[in-house]
């Protein structure tokens, strides 16, 4: 009974990863397409400016990149009458909020919000949501601190809204800091394969495009009508992406609208990144998944989807269930199909894995944005997926803490605590890792670990196992080698209890020696 429940759960796990396993390939074949016939589906410049622009920028303790982007913001080549800029220094202890007013005096078009230590530090959502009282533009447009934008995003960006019935446009993102070291090389080629070809075949396919928090645009009209920003959404970007769809308004990617990010330069920068993502993605779609499902305003194949894209990052863990389940199985004797499933999750598994870069996705992209010297870097990806396969255990870990115990304010650093015995159990974690160093060795380890076990759960389907008593045949000319040792060691114990019938041995001897090439 038990290993008939296990087979269809893990049929069930294997029809979902072959759904998202075909998603990416129709993205792949999607992008690829569309680049032979060298046609362009978005983002022409058009010389017309008909809306009013107001470009948000909030930050907190951001000194060091904040001057690079309000130099660029003044660069733009967007008529300067049409766009208002409005910097939020959300309570920064640095001179974050003395550069933004130093810009601000050379530049009439920028205003300086300051927010007091009472109100600061709740969040990106907060601060864009104090920036939207003071906006007076029809679209309101959102820079991160740490991004530098082309001259002409305005115009690629706002052609969109030339449709009314788009309310989002996103921008695609790409990484400035890339020969940095090994992890910005990773992020670069996962930007790559979520943006050159995801994201790219989304629009193409009139499906549904995310919102990325930052390099995108979004109609004032909306924001008033849903009201603002959700400040108690940990990912802010996926929530304001269904939140639209939900309203009626469509959100529409553009691939030439580029702009530059500072990505993450440590492994543990990657952790507390991606678990803050994966954990407000987990919580968005159990917020989200059965309004997409009943909302009247949405196709079928957006419904569809959204419902893959709310739920990508529960594929890790959907992945390592499927290894437990298939192991299980593999020594309990199931039918061959089931192996064969089983084979096919571990040949696949990296393949699918939504905003973790797939295989196909990435490599394809490279190809379209010809950066083949690149590739080299492709198998490591399956060494960051089995880190994403920690992050989301530990982010869906985190997720059913909150559920069940709430969570408390909003904050940038978007870390929250629980109960007193939570807030015990970090203070003992951080005795623990008293340098950053022994924090770097530790998750290292646990990527090790993660290694080992996937090359645990690889073996059996690799080594061909064979079931207890089916040893194979034996050859005669080996019977006769045990034989002659069975007669040396009676020779030698010489004891009394062991009589050997010399005459049968002889006997025995003489057939084996007349059988020699033969198997019993």
């Amino acid at each position: 009974m038990i290993t008939f429940i296990l087979e269809v759960l893990f049929i069930l796990l294997s029809a979902v990863i072959f759904a998202y396993l075909v998603r990416h390939f129709v993205f792949t074949l999607t992008a690829l397409r569309s680049s032979w016939r060298r046609k362009e589906l978005n983002g022409t410049n058009r010389t017309l400016y008909p809306h009013f622009v107001s470009i948000v920028i909030p930050a907190r303790n951001e000194e060091r990149v904040i001057g690079r982007l309000l130099q660029r913001i003044n660069e733009l080549t967007y008529p300067k009458e049409r766009v208002e800029i409005i910097a939020v220094d959300d309570g920064s202890s640095d001179s974050t909020g003395t550069i933004m007013e130093y810009f601000a005096k050379a530049n009439g078009r920028l205003k300086v919000i300051h927010r007091s230590p009472e109100e600061s530090g709740r969040g990106k959502a907060s601060a864009l949501n104090a920036a939207l009282r003071h906006v007076n533009g029809e679209i309101v447009v959102c820079f991160d601190a740490d991004y530098y934008p082309q001259r002409d995003i305005l115009e690629r960006l706002l052609n969109e809204f030339l449709d009314p019935k788009v309310g989002v446009v996103q921008g695609r993102v790409t990484v400035l800091n890339e020969p940095k070291n090994i992890v910005t090389r990773l992020v670069a080629l996962e930007r790559i394969g979520g943006y050159r070809v995801n994201q790219y075949a989304r629009q193409i396919l009139r499906l549904i495009p995310q919102f990325g928090g930052t390099v995108g645009a979004v109609r004032k009209g909306l924001l008033d009508q849903i009201g603002g920003w959700d400040e108690s959404a940990l990912t802010e970007d996926t929530d304001l992406t269904f939140r639209a769809y939900l309203a009626g308004y469509k959100v529409r990617y553009v691939n030439n609208a580029e702009c530059y990010e500072e990505a993450v330069e440590s492994w543990r920068a990657y952790w507390r990144q991606r678990r803050r993502w994966a954990e407000g993605h987990m919580a968005a779609a159990l917020k989200h998944s059965v309004p997409v499902l009943k909302n009247k305003k949405l196709t079928l194949r957006e419904k569809v989807d959204g419902i893959l894209l709310l739920n990508v990052y529960f594929m890790p863990l959907l992945v390592l269930f499927s290894w437990i389940i298939g192991v299980l199985l593999f020594f309990s004797g199931s039918s061959q199909w089931i192996s064969a499933l089983w084979f096919f999750i571990l040949m696949s598994f990296y393949s699918f894995a939504g905003n973790f870069a797939p295989f196909f996705e990435v490599g394809i992209g490279t190809y379209l944005d010809g950066r083949s010297r690149a590739l080299w870097l492709m198998p490591l990806l399956l060494f960051t997926f089995l880190y994403n396969v920690a992050i989301c255990t530990k982010a869906f870990a985190d997720l059913c803490l909150v559920k069940v115990f709430g969570r408390k304010q909003r904050s940038w650093c978007k870390n929250y605590s629980l109960w007193r015995w939570k807030k015990l159990y970090y203070k003992l974690r951080r005795n623990i890792r008293k340098t950053s160093m022994a924090l770097e060795e530790f998750q290292t380890f646990i990527v090790i670990a993660f290694g080992a076990f996937f090359f645990i759960m690889l073996l059996p389907a690799l080594l061909e196992l064979k079931k207890p008593g089916d040893a194979g045949p034996r050859r005669i000319d080996d019977c006769s080698i045990l034989l002659e040792e069975q007669l040396r060691i009676a020779s030698l114990e010489k004891t009394e209890d062991m009589k050997f019938d010399q005459a049968l041995v002889s006997k025995v001897s003489q057939i084996i020696a007349a059988l020699p090439n033969l198997e019993t």
